[in-house]
């Protein structure tokens, strides 16, 4: 989950700029470059770049790294869906060097696709920062001998509390023993059984309401850790991927120790193989299920950040040759290989947690807020030292989260100072962050309510959900065809040196909008309304997640009509060519990488009687080779 930003007005990063202009990195491959390409003035003065291409690799990673995974269907929709959309995105963003909204000069008709990604980054960046701020309230909880959701002996807990472990043994500290077989009996046979995470979590942190239409009281503890998830999450975009360049060094490694402590610790329980067993067997009975393939699309979509607006903002900080197919590769698996390792954390304490309490794994095993909040927190009780596994655990979910909220946050940024274009406001980016942050928290206040809940998870549920979805489809349909696959191709040749591979190009054209298409219908088709436990979402607050589902696919039809209404044309069919056209300033951002059609020309007035000539006549005849023998152009004039 991640990161980036734009050079801001408080300085210049050390090494990318003398007082005469960029200093050229010594060899193409420290710029993360093609080989065969130049690499002299590979940088953008005005926007800046990463400092390095590990920070764009790393940035990208945390951004995409979620947990879970539904394996089959999971790889199957990675190879033909996520990989493929992944990779256009990266070099959608950094050919033209523009945010999500700059990048659409390539038919300013689908501008709308632009804005719709910033709805889309817009309501998951409010509801995601209070999912970090119920981390950073774990955390801080976990700072005792005793974690407080480990016994059913505190106020707020129930006659129906029944913990996995024994509140009588509870004396200076030291870890209980389990109870006895009649807590698994108990589990087994009663209904009305509530685990001790569970009321701690729905009792005391949330202190949740019976209806969504009941707001109560906000939590102040919560308002709190959400004020200081947004106080980190400024601080480390104050300069753009300046800063965020260098913060996901950490963000984005250090959550891999901690998933290695945990797995290891997790594979030496008792009942380990279990849940792992759990979570590798395929359920072949359910593998014909339309749901399952379109649950295994949403996750593709969510893990790999695709439609949000913020893989081409991060992109958009590459230098022009910057190899960002062998990125998309290597982010993608890693980004895979990431969730199933966490699987293998997770189901091993799980499965640890049910051999404890004689029940099957299916029976402790949650999904959403659940899975992160109280099944695995109730499982870290049973372990020795729980308050040190517990800390490391939401330390890592911190961490997860801070990353995808980096770059949702600059996705925003980005595109609001690429959209102004001024030099005002690019001295003033650190302002925009500011005002950015400070509107996510206030719009994030009624989260952290006794109704909260409710909203995180019909936002989650519909804000971005089939909107990715569409968003994703048509951008892919209006490169494809409206600008022409042969264009795009030749236009990623320029850029790398080499034109997409067919598997790609295959999957552009006609494998990857099919799938998305047909993940829409499904959607539509196997539809069911939102519930949270056993409450069911009233029609009006349903409405209102269609509202917020539909806010982000209108602002493409409705900035088509007005794109159309303010192109010149005599018919409408005249507009329609004009409007999607690519505009006159589409193209590479620096001109030193404006060649072939996108060379400037300026031909010399015949009334001025000059003559155009080399500045170097014995040199003009000789062109410059790449080093696998290849032409490449010089535009300079």
């Amino acid at each position: 989950m991640s990161s980036g930003d734009t050079r801001s007005a408080l300085g210049a990063h050390p090494g990318m700029t003398s007082a005469r202009g960029p200093v050229a990195p010594s060899s193409p491959e420290q710029n993360g470059a093609v080989p065969s390409e130049a690499t002299k003035r590979d940088q953008n003065l005005k926007r800046g770049n990463w400092g390095n291409q590990i920070e764009f690799v790393l940035t990208s990673v945390g951004y995409a790294v979620g947990l879970g995974a539904f394996m089959f269907p999971y790889f199957i929709m990675l190879i033909f869906c996520g990989i493929p959309l992944f990779f256009m995105e990266l070099s959608f963003g950094q050919f033209a060097s523009q945010g999500c909204l700059g990048v659409w000069r390539i038919s300013p008709m689908f501008k709308g696709v632009g804005y719709g990604m910033m709805v889309v980054s817009t309501y998951i960046g409010i509801y995601y920062n209070v999912v970090i701020c119920i981390a950073f309230y774990y955390f801080f909880s976990s700072m005792t001998h005793v974690l407080p959701w480990a016994y059913c002996n505190n106020p707020w807990n129930t006659p129906d509390c029944a913990g996995v472990l024994d509140a009588s043994n509870l004396t200076n500290g030291s870890r209980p023993a389990a109870l006895p077989g009649n807590l698994s009996h108990l589990l087994n046979h009663s209904l009305q059984r509530t685990s001790p995470s569970e009321e701690y979590w729905r009792l005391y942190v949330l202190k949740l309401s019976d209806d969504i239409g009941n707001f109560g009281e906000v939590q102040l503890p919560l308002l709190g850790c959400l004020g200081v998830s947004w106080v980190v999450v400024f601080l480390c975009l104050i300069r753009g991927v300046k800063s965020s360049g260098k913060v996901v060094y950490f963000t984005a490694t250090f959550p891999y120790v901690v998933l290695t402590i945990l797995f290891v610790r997790g594979v030496t329980l008792d009942g380990a193989f279990t849940g792992i067993m759990y979570y590798l067997t395929p359920q072949w009975d359910k593998i014909l299920e339309a749901k399952v393939w379109g649950d295994a699309a949403s996750q593709i979509f969510y893990s790999l950040g695709c439609a949000w607006g913020g893989l081409i903002t991060m992109a958009s900080y590459n230098k022009f040759h910057n190899n960002c197919y062998r990125d998309s590769i290597i982010i993608s698996i890693t980004n895979c290989a990431t969730s199933v390792y966490a699987g293998f954390v997770i189901f091993s304490i799980l499965g640890f947690m049910a051999n404890h309490l004689g029940v099957d794994v299916s029976r402790v095993a949650d999904h959403g807020p659940g899975l992160a909040f109280v099944a695995y927190p109730e499982a870290l009780t049973l372990l020795p030292i729980s308050p040190l596994w517990s800390l490391l655990f939401f330390f890592m979910l911190i961490l997860l989260g801070l990353g995808t909220q980096f770059c949702l946050l600059e996705t925003l940024v980005t595109a609001i100072v690429d959209e102004v274009g001024n030099e005002w406001i690019l001295q003033k980016k650190t302002y925009v962050t500011l005002g950015v942050a400070v509107a996510g928290f206030l719009l994030g206040v009624p989260l952290t309510s006794q109704a909260g809940i409710y909203w995180l998870l019909l936002m989650d549920n519909y804000a971005a959900s089939f909107s990715l979805v569409i968003i994703s489809c048509i951008m892919c349909v209006s490169i494809m065809y409206i600008y022409g696959h042969r264009n795009y191709f030749q236009d990623i040749q320029m850029m790398l040196g080499f034109p997409p591979p067919l598997f790609f190009q295959i999957c552009w054209r006609f494998v990857s909008p099919a799938i998305i298409f047909f993940i829409l219908i499904f959607t539509v088709i196997q539809y069911r309304p939102i519930t949270y436990n056993h409450y069911q979402y009233p029609g009006w607050a349903v409405a209102i997640g269609f509202l917020m589902a539909l806010s982000s696919v209108i602002c493409i039809p409705l900035y088509a009509l007005f794109q159309l209404c303010r192109t010149d044309g005599d018919t409408l069919l005249q507009r329609l060519k004009n409007a999607t056209k690519p505009s006159r300033d589409w193209g590479p951002a620096l001109l030193e990488h404006q060649t072939g059609r996108y060379a400037p020309t300026i031909p010399p007035s015949p009334e001025d009687g000059l003559e155009v000539q080399p500045l170097h006549p014995d040199k003009a005849q000789l062109p410059m080779v790449g080093s696998n023998g290849s032409r490449l152009q010089d535009s300079r004039i």
